[in-house]
Order: C-alpha cells, then structure tokens, then sequence
C-alpha cells in the first residue's frame, strides 16, 4: 500500500524544499493540504494535480 497523506516533511523531501518552505506554501495556501489536530496533510493525488497545474502556468 501506497501512502496517500503526507506529512509537511514527506511533502517537502518530495518537492524538494526546505520544510519551512513547504510549511509556508501550505499555510499561504499555496500548497494543496489541510490540518489534522493542527499539523498539515497532504493528499498524494492532489500534490500531483496541483503539480500539473504549476507545469500549465
């Protein structure tokens, strides 16, 4: 099994980012993600969309 959520460090290893940049994309809602009892998630699915989106710009 994949995972789907990611945590603000397994999204910035992923992205290649500093992890305070990853934690201020999300918080300026730059980054597709949302807060379980206040730390970030992401959904896999929609860092790939929201990826794409970037590509398309």
């Amino acid at each position: 099994m994949t995972d789907d959520i990611l945590t603000i460090h397994e999204v910035a290893t992923y992205l290649k980012l500093n992890e305070k940049t990853a934690y201020r994309l999300a918080s300026e809602g730059k980054l597709p993600g949302f807060k379980v009892g206040g730390s970030w998630r992401f959904k896999r699915s929609d860092l790939e969309k929201w990826i794409e989106e970037q590509k398309n710009k």
